[in-house]
């Protein structure tokens, strides 16, 4: 499997929130039932962003290819020590999925399942709306799951199974706040890695990958 891992860091997540976040991310990674279950699958590769604004991305951790603890446990790590890029954008929820589609059609390796793992805690409010993300760029074969925030106004959860969630299987978490972020990742990625496997890996002499501080990061 394929896991992009999208998070939203929007003018309407502040510090304390931003640090839950993050940090229930790696802490739920490193989480014994989701390390069995990558294993189990075989090893997935994955990559995380945050995203604001139409232009405002920041990638996390590149692609990765997940297959022991010591690889989740070193994602997990970095994921938890990633300094915040931007702070004071708006929630381009549209671009965001364009991003994903994009560093999909770049992953290293080819495998049999696709996913895009959007959290946020609101509705699109700058560019373009998820349905033209949909349309304009390859998301056939690619499941986006959202985990929401709930609290805000109008209500993300309705937003995120109207207009964000796409393809086969697509589901959405909620998080009852941020507080609750950690656990509603935990339910979520199991669900997502669960029975998964890689499968056509790239040729000999594609998607090299390199022991970099115990995770192999795929180029």
């Amino acid at each position: 499997m394929s896991l992009v891992l999208a998070l939203d860091v929007s003018s309407s997540i502040d510090e304390n929130e931003f640090a839950l976040q993050m940090g229930g991310l790696s802490r739920a990674l490193r989480d014994p039932s989701i390390v069995q279950a990558i294993v189990e699958a075989g090893g997935i590769q994955a990559m995380a962003f945050e995203w604001s604004g139409r232009t405002q991305v920041v990638d996390i951790v590149p692609w990765t290819f997940l297959a022991s603890e010591a690889d989740v446990f070193a994602f997990a790590g970095a994921i938890g020590l990633h300094e915040r890029g931007f702070d004071e954008f708006p929630t381009a929820l549209g671009y965001a999925l364009g991003h994903s589609a994009i560093r999909l059609s770049r992953a290293p390796l080819s495998c049999a399942r696709a996913v895009v793992d959007v959290s946020g805690d609101g509705v699109n409010n700058e560019g373009y709306e998820p349905a033209l993300a949909f349309k304009n760029f390859d998301f056939s074969n690619v499941t986006v799951n959202g985990l929401v925030i709930e609290g805000e106004k109008p209500d993300p959860v309705a937003y995120y199974r109207a207009e964000v969630i796409h393809g086969p299987g697509a589901f959405v978490e909620i998080a009852r706040d941020f507080a609750d972020y950690e656990a509603a990742m935990k339910r979520k990625l199991l669900r997502e890695i669960n029975g998964a496997a890689l499968s056509s890996l790239s040729a000999p002499g594609e998607g090299k990958a390199d022991d970099v501080a115990g995770s192999r990061y795929l180029r």
